[in-house]
């Protein structure tokens, strides 16, 4: 899915950076987990994930890619559904997912609020979704929710459902990129009918850990051999970009306000999209927290000077610097070449001098704060 900042492209890169630390297993801690890919690929790696974000539509994915290890079964909820006969051969998600690709649509929340059907006598007329797609939305939503009610779907089962959906929207959303605003005209995207997408899912036999919590509120239990981060870059929060998302996912009819109908995200802000702050963070993260390695993905373009992150980072242990050059196009371009501009993407190494090789104990999950938002 289209997120800010995600690492789908680099993945083989940070993996070459744990490699090179020499850890090839072990507990590897996703601090800002977003879409989560950075957690499945070492997850398919052979390591421990332990993940956080604050945002509950990050914890969806984590809970479906993440703590979930293979593909659910639905038995409960299929000895209930009328599947047709075309599918009768598919895996269960599938035949699931068929059936919520047929759902005749309902007038719900997402389609009152954010179609421009549903606005129309509203002081602010949103475009977010097509009239349909909206409906199509409401009713998906609402029937996860019932099956989860009425227990024909287990824990796993819900949260993958949930997935399914936050990650088949992005698709069908009248936006530019992000949910801070939508595009006066309909994009060609939008004006697909909404359908759930694919998933792929991730074994393994190992435990996994994920939380919807303020991961700086974990930093005094982390116990992990690699500590990645990846948090924001600049001013510009997540929770306002992704607010639709956010909605979808808890479905709980919050009040909205602005021209996009924005939910209220006090309690969702990063330090690290403060400059004032955001070494403050880090230095509190790298003091605090129990690891063998510490890894920062960084932007040459951050609030945080590379000069004063180096300092930061020092003061813990051995750092070093790996550079990844790309090109970035401005949005006016049309991919002249003369508007390619080479930034880089930084990945800061800090081997901890106060914990060395050894980890210092085993990750107590019994001491981390619970789970659940």
């Amino acid at each position: 899915m289209r997120f800010i900042g995600n690492k789908e492209k680099l993945l083989d890169r940070i993996y070459q950076a744990v490699t090179s630390t020499g850890v090839k297993d072990g507990v590897f801690c996703d601090f800002f987990s977003g879409t989560s890919n950075v957690g499945r690929f070492f997850k398919e790696k052979g390591f421990e994930i332990v993940s956080s974000d604050l945002l509950y539509f990050s914890y969806v994915l984590q809970k479906a890619y993440i703590e979930n290890n293979g593909e659910p079964e639905f038995k409960k909820l299929l000895k209930t559904l009328d599947v047709s006969s075309n599918i009768l051969f598919a895996s269960p998600f599938d035949s699931v997912r068929s059936y919520l690709n047929e759902l005749k649509g309902v007038k719900g929340f997402i389609y009152k609020n954010y179609t421009d059907e549903g606005t129309k006598d509203q002081e602010h007329k949103r475009k977010f979704f097509l009239p349909e797609n909206g409906k199509k939305i409401d009713a998906i939503r609402l029937l996860i929710e019932e099956w989860w009610k009425e227990k024909l779907i287990n824990e796993n089962e819900y949260f993958v459902l949930l997935a399914s959906l936050i990650e088949s929207v992005p698709f069908y959303a009248n936006i530019s990129g992000v949910y801070a605003a939508f595009l006066k005209e309909y994009d060609p995207r939008a004006l697909k009918p909404l359908q759930i997408k694919e998933m792929s899912f991730y074994s393994g036999d190992k435990e996994h850990t994920v939380f919807n919590r303020n991961s700086m509120d974990l930093v005094e239990d982390l116990d992990v051999d690699i500590l990645y981060m990846d948090p924001p870059y600049n001013h510009r929060q997540y929770a306002p970009n992704y607010h639709l998302l956010e909605t979808i996912a808890r479905y709980d009819s919050p009040a909205i306000k602005g021209v996009t109908g924005m939910r209220d995200y006090k309690n969702q802000k990063s330090d690290f999209c403060n400059k004032n702050t955001a070494l403050l963070a880090l230095d509190k993260v790298a003091k605090t927290a129990k690891y063998r390695y510490l890894i920062l993905s960084y932007n040459s373009e951050g609030a945080m000077p590379e000069k004063d992150i180096i300092a930061t980072l020092e003061k813990y242990g051995r750092v070093t610097l790996q550079n990844i050059d790309y090109l970035r196009f401005k949005s006016n371009s049309n991919g002249d070449s003369k508007h390619m501009k080479t930034i880089q993407e930084q990945l800061y190494i800090l081997e901890n001098s106060q914990v060395g090789n050894k980890r210092v104990g085993k990750l107590k999950k019994k001491d981390l704060a619970l789970q659940e938002a």
